[in-house]
């Protein structure tokens, strides 16, 4: 017997919502401005690098050789990426050292966290 496969229901909803609610103006505005910051690629290295670094914070001088930027142009970067709240800085003598926010990268992952089941995307209908 040939068994033929049912399409699946297209009006169930069978995969979590990318959010529990609506976001707040307040709320989509911040999360954008996040969002925004990490658009360029040499932030998002920035913060990967930041995030690795021993001790969990690293200064301008530690970060300009590893992207290949001009230190004027990785503080601009850094900068935004503070703004944005991604980041803290932390001033001592003439260097500035970072440190990502978890609560900030926690806040990301939850709204980009689709499946709050656990299940894998291919899961989904």
């Amino acid at each position: 017997m040939t068994v033929i496969p049912q399409a699946p229901d297209r009006g169930a909803a069978c995969c979590a919502p990318l959010t529990r609610e609506p976001l707040a103006e307040g709320e989509a505005r911040d999360l954008a401005t996040m969002f925004k910051a990490l658009a360029d690629p040499a932030r998002l290295r920035l913060l990967s690098l930041i995030a690795s670094h021993a001790g969990g914070e690293a200064c301008v001088c530690d970060l300009t050789e590893p992207v290949g930027l001009s230190q004027p142009t990785v503080s601009h970067h850094l900068k935004v990426l503070t703004d944005a709240g991604l980041l803290t800085r932390d001033k001592r003598g003439k260097w500035a050292y970072y440190a990502v926010v978890p609560q900030a990268l926690d806040t990301l992952g939850d709204v980009l966290r689709t499946h709050h089941d656990g299940s894998s995307p291919a899961a989904c209908c």
